[in-house]
């Protein structure tokens, strides 16, 4: 669990986050491909925790130190949360106000955020209609 964070400016910082929706369930997986993708232990974050709101403790320290150029790796999107219309928020929130990246392991060749950026408009509209897209798919399987 993070706790203390130090800001390195005009360096990408790189986080993980990992969610999981009971005590009972296990991290490992989550932190074995985080640790795969060169994500150092003291900048992960993890949640144990319902993905049904997003005032989940860890996820609310990572969000305050996110800036311009950072990435947050997450291992899908259902563990980022499970209501559709606050993770389409949060992920705006994340790359468009922040200007941080977003990468989701388990589709990466569709969800990471720096291709989007790279291509303009066209992939914001693409973002926006994936995100929508598998938002609704993980809200469903509530």
């Amino acid at each position: 669990m993070v706790t203390n964070i130090r800001r390195i400016s005009n360096v990408t910082n790189i986080y993980g986050y990992i969610r999981v929706s009971t005590r009972d369930q296990n991290e490992q997986r989550q932190l074995h491909k985080m640790m795969e993708r060169g994500v150092e232990a003291r900048r992960i974050f993890v949640d144990k925790a319902s993905g049904r709101h997003f005032d989940r403790p860890q996820y609310q320290l990572l969000r305050k130190i996110l800036s311009k150029g950072d990435i947050v790796y997450i291992d899908a999107l259902d563990r980022m949360g499970r209501n559709y219309d606050e993770v389409i928020s949060e992920w705006k929130y994340i790359t468009r106000e922040l200007q941080a990246d977003i990468v989701v392991l388990e589709n990466e060749t569709l969800f990471d955020s720096r291709k989007f950026r790279e291509m303009g408009d066209m992939g914001r509209l693409m973002e926006d209609q994936f995100l929508s897209l598998l938002s609704y798919v993980a809200d469903q399987e509530r």
